[in-house]
């Protein structure tokens, strides 16, 4: 069953479209090392809740939007392997030092699908 990497991050407005050229980058890399899937998606519909929500648990403040990543592998195994690539990817070397959001409040981590349709 598959293995899925889920990011969720609060961009500036105005730097969102350097964002995507991060994204757009990102998935060509993670495609190229045998990702299956690459997904970025931008907040259309997401609301500021009482106790939790997604912009809260980035802090996102009115400036920015909330973005939901995810990155689908066949396995575990092939995760763990595809990672290992794309971290040593020359493509990819120093894009978090300039990185057009705050890495510290981006929330991460690797599920493991039990239903897939």
């Amino acid at each position: 069953m598959a293995y899925v990497d889920g990011f969720v991050l609060a961009v500036p407005k105005d730097k969102l479209d350097a964002y995507k050229d991060m994204a757009r980058l990102g998935a060509e890399v993670w495609m190229e090392h045998g990702a299956l899937s690459y997904v970025e998606c931008i907040g259309d519909d997401v609301p500021y809740g009482e106790l939790t929500s997604f912009p809260r648990a980035v802090q996102a403040k009115d400036d920015e939007v909330v973005v939901f990543s995810w990155i689908t592998y066949k396995d575990r195994e092939t995760r763990d392997a595809v990672n290992a690539k794309v971290m040593a990817d020359e493509r990819l070397k120093g894009s978090m030092e300039n990185a057009p959001f705050d890495g510290k409040r981006m929330i991460y981590g690797g599920f493991q699908a039990f239903e897939e349709r």
